[in-house]
């Protein structure tokens, strides 16, 4: 299958700017789930930019209906 890697950059909100995975959306999901973290698509822009990208803040931000 072909990356759209210039397609996923448009709205591909992750603030880390060394980050290699941008763009490469299945990199970037296996990576953060293997740490037991959601990539930062999966948050809103302000909760990502403190970059804790746990499955419990996910959870917090969903329970205080955020997301």
């Amino acid at each position: 299958m072909e990356c759209k890697k210039e397609k996923n950059l448009e709205s591909c909100n992750c603030s880390y700017e060394p980050c290699s995975r941008k763009g490469l959306c299945c990199d970037c999901l296996q990576y953060h789930l293997a740490s037991r973290q959601l990539p930062a698509c999966c948050f809103p822009e302000d909760a990502e930019r403190i970059f804790d990208r746990s499955f419990e803040h996910f959870s917090r931000l969903v329970a205080a209906k955020k997301i």
